[in-house]
């Protein structure tokens, strides 16, 4: 697995397998959220992921985020999840959309430039959604 450390209790990963799931449990992971829509080439059904999940005792959140449709929903639904027991792993197919609804949930949290610089040094340009966190953060900087 690679998994990569954004915060202290948040950690995204590329595409997990089942069997990943009890590992995960095993080091110490509370919550599983799976931002990879079930139809995309390679995705494991977040129905089986979700009783993956609850068999190693983890919540589990489906909130899957297709390339270029974020939604306010979505979101939301990012950040509620990160309210729940800690630490949490968010996956998609490469760890950037977990990393961009991080970063859209922290938007007037915490600065542009820690969130930019977290997700870079997790192997993550977020330049792209430079301007939506703005807009998130009410135009602050």
């Amino acid at each position: 697995m690679d998994l990569r450390q954004l915060t202290p209790n948040l950690a995204v990963a590329p595409q997990i397998a089942i069997e990943d799931v009890a590992l995960l449990a095993a080091s110490g992971f509370k919550t599983l959220i799976n931002n990879r829509p079930d139809d995309e080439a390679g995705a494991v059904d977040h129905q089986l992921m979700a009783k993956a999940a609850a068999d190693a005792g983890m919540g589990y959140h489906y909130l899957p985020f297709t390339p270029g449709q974020i939604t306010p929903d979505l979101i939301q639904g990012f950040a509620a999840a990160l309210e729940g027991e800690k630490p949490a792993l968010a996956y998609c197919r490469s760890g950037n959309r977990s990393t961009v609804l991080w970063a859209l949930s922290q938007a007037g949290k915490q600065s542009e430039d820690e969130l930019l610089s977290t997700a870079a040094d997790a192997g993550y340009d977020l330049s792209g959604i430079v301007p939506l966190m703005r807009s998130l953060a009410g135009g602050n900087r």
